[in-house]
């Protein structure tokens, strides 16, 4: 299960370096329109990517920043988002690098930010949705991107694990 982890945490810095230079290539006009997307822009779609991340990983790790609104802009500037998507993608595979299968399995506790119940799962599990919300949020991105008449991206597990990622094969 740890290997899983460790290949979805590798595809995730993949599939985020893909997003963030289409991305670059938005004119400011561009990056800031909203097309529909539940947060509206590329700007405050990947803003919102960062700070669940943000506060996922400070509920795992006691460390780091955690905003306390999901649609929080961390960053107006492109290059200071690229700059910090960056870091948290390296943190990140620092942490699962971390963990171990018995870890995984194991019970981990939290509090929502919009239920403010306590919640306990197996980390595993909810690992699986921090990897599962960030494709969900990158697809609309992607969905930004074409209907501002862009390229489309390929960000498919399979094509990351044809190229970059054979190692995890």
């Amino acid at each position: 299960m740890h290997r899983h982890f460790q290949m979805l945490a590798d595809y995730n810095r993949w599939a985020n370096r893909s997003v963030y230079e289409a991305c670059a290539g938005l004119t400011e006009e561009e990056y800031r329109a909203n097309k529909g997307a539940f947060f509206g822009s590329a700007c405050r779609t990947l803003n919102h990517l960062l700070v669940a991340d943000r506060i996922w990983l400070r509920r795992m790790t006691g460390e780091g920043p955690a905003p306390t609104a999901l649609d929080t802009i961390l960053f107006e500037d492109f290059s200071e988002l690229r700059t910090a998507r960056v870091a948290e993608d390296e943190r990140m595979i620092a942490f699962i690098d971390s963990l171990t299968d018995e870890k995984l399995a194991g019970p981990f506790s939290y509090t929502s930010l919009t239920n403010p119940a306590p919640f306990t799962q197996p980390l595993g599990p909810v690992l699986s949705h921090v990897f599962n919300h960030q494709t969900h949020h990158r697809g609309q991105v992607h969905m930004i991107l074409t209907a501002l008449g862009r390229p489309s991206l390929v960000l498919d597990l399979v094509y990351f694990l044809r190229g970059e990622g054979k190692r995890w094969m």
